[in-house]
């Protein structure tokens, strides 16, 4: 079925154990499937039609069921009675959204029956979706797993590459561009940074755990798998610590720059004050209007006065290098 929501069934198949599956519909799923095979169904949770067969013919425990209908999710893997209920989180890759804004997926898997559901889109299913379509998707709940995990992880490393490009950008401007408009830019690649760490440690911790569980349905090979990707995730940790880290730096490094362009401006303008201050003081003198001003009637005076003004200021100056202040 193809990802159009339709009564909120988001897209449902029978595996077939070879990578494809069989398309379902709502009339499907209401008959018991079971013996032929495994059946994946992934619903929008906040659809009527998906609440009602959740809640009266999925056959799932109550506290099941109100997981994998919650709004607010913590990633977790969690072993109950025969299978796992598994909550991840994943970068938001909907276009105009931002990364960090997380978006959640919520499963349900036993040896039987795999029930995922979500809310807002999530494109690393459409992946899975249009891996079974091609005969290259799971054949058992465990790589359903597996492939789920791979998905997500695969997404999150995009974004983190981004963000240690951004970094890089940023090192690099402050060395050239000595721009208070830095300031922002660097205030929100750690925003990013923090809010993707905040959901990715306890991803790490769910991933641990799961691939520790002990179902007969997961297979060795299944743990490699899911240890890989836990180790992966551990790695974008990491990065992201080193990232928080190198923005850090940066935005020390920025701000010590310009305050040695600020201390610059200062100095400039301190000599500029302290050279124009004497002579702004003897042209003051001279421009009061009282008898007795010298050289009132000498027609030289001017030039003379300009003179003064002139051997004022190379005096200045070098009294400057002499005391080091220049």
């Amino acid at each position: 079925m193809s990802n159009n929501n339709t009564q909120g069934l988001i897209s449902s198949y029978l595996l077939d154990g070879k990578g494809g599956g069989k398309s379902l519909s709502w009339d499907d799923i209401y008959k018991d499937t079971s013996a032929s095979g495994v059946t994946w169904l992934h619903l929008d949770y906040t659809h009527p039609k998906s609440q009602d067969w959740l809640k009266n013919k999925s056959g799932l425990d109550p506290i099941i069921i109100e997981a994998l209908q919650a709004e607010e999710t913590r990633p977790r893997g969690v072993l109950m009675q025969d299978g796992l209920l598994v909550t991840l989180r994943s970068v938001n890759m909907n276009p105009g959204a931002e990364p960090e804004d997380m978006v959640s997926i919520r499963v349900w898997i036993d040896k039987n029956r795999i029930i995922s559901t979500r809310h807002r889109r999530l494109l690393f299913m459409d992946d899975i979706r249009e891996s079974i379509e091609l005969g290259l998707g799971p054949k058992m709940p465990g790589e359903f797993l597996v492939h789920l995990a791979d998905r997500l992880s695969e997404r999150m490393a995009y974004v983190i590459d981004n963000v240690d490009e951004t970094v890089d950008k940023l090192e690099e401007e402050v060395l050239t561009a000595e721009s208070y408009q830095l300031r922002a830019k660097i205030a929100n690649v750690r925003r990013e940074t923090i809010e993707l760490r905040r959901y990715l440690a306890p991803q790490r911790e769910a991933m641990s755990r799961l691939y520790n569980e002990r179902v007969e349905w997961l297979t060795d090979v299944d743990r490699m798998h899911l240890r890989e990707t836990a180790d992966r995730t551990m790695r974008y940790i990491e990065d992201l610590d080193s990232a928080r880290d190198r923005a850090t730096v940066t935005h020390e490094e920025l701000l010590s720059r310009l305050s040695e362009q600020m201390d610059r401006r200062m100095y400039v303008l301190s000599i500029v004050a302290a050279v124009f201050l004497p002579l702004g003081f003897l042209t003051g003198l001279l421009g009061i209007n009282v008898g007795g001003i010298p050289g009132a009637e000498d027609k030289n005076a001017f030039l003379e006065f300009i003179i003064i003004l002139g051997v004022v200021v190379v005096f200045q100056i070098t009294l400057f290098k002499w005391k080091k202040w220049m």
